[in-house]
């Protein structure tokens, strides 16, 4: 299957897709005075901001949820940014719809788990909407691959695959892991 280049995504656009903003969207002047600052560099064309944030435990902040898509709007008609948010339910992927969301976003959290990706999958059929799909906390590539097939196998055809980053659990990285394979300057 061919997927088009992120960079075909804007029509026009022939560089990299440049994604940038706030990892949590905490007030409208927050949101606003981003995008504005961030439409004076020609490279960015689209804004990012955590509008519903998944977190470990119950208390903390967990986004401002759907007043947020209302300052990504205002913040598109504003400056001409595409805009994006992670979804992680049916029902974030509708409200951001209804709100003209351009990107959705699938964090890490959702991707490990197959039913979350079945249900997100299935909610976007027949929607034509690029979806970045990020990759699990923890290395592991079959989750990732199956959260993209599930997109696959239900119509989505802009599809991206997010890596930033996988976190060692097991023993701390060294350099000496390597000194038997690579040679170290």
């Amino acid at each position: 299957m061919d997927f088009p280049a992120l960079s075909t995504w804007i029509p026009g656009s022939t560089k990299p897709l440049v994604i940038a903003g706030p990892c949590s969207a905490e007030s409208e002047e927050q949101v606003l005075q981003t995008a504005h600052a961030l439409k004076g560099f020609p490279q960015v064309k689209v804004l990012r901001a955590g509008i519903w944030k998944p977190r470990t435990r119950p208390g903390s902040f967990e986004g401002v949820g759907t007043e947020g898509l209302r300052w990504m709007k205002r913040a598109k008609e504003e400056t001409g940014l595409l805009t994006t948010v992670e979804v992680a339910s049916p029902l974030h992927v509708e409200e951001a719809l209804n709100y003209g969301i351009d990107i959705l976003w699938i964090g890490a959290r959702t991707v490990v788990n197959p039913f979350s990706m079945q249900e997100l999958s299935e909610s976007l059929t027949g929607i034509d909407i690029p979806v970045l799909v990020k990759n699990p906390v923890n290395p592991d590539l079959k989750l990732w691959i199956g959260a993209i097939e599930r997109l696959q196998k239900n119509g989505i055809r802009r599809i991206a695959a997010i890596h930033r980053g996988f976190h060692q659990f097991e023993k701390p990285f060294t350099a000496t892991h390597l000194s038997g394979k690579f040679p170290l300057s």
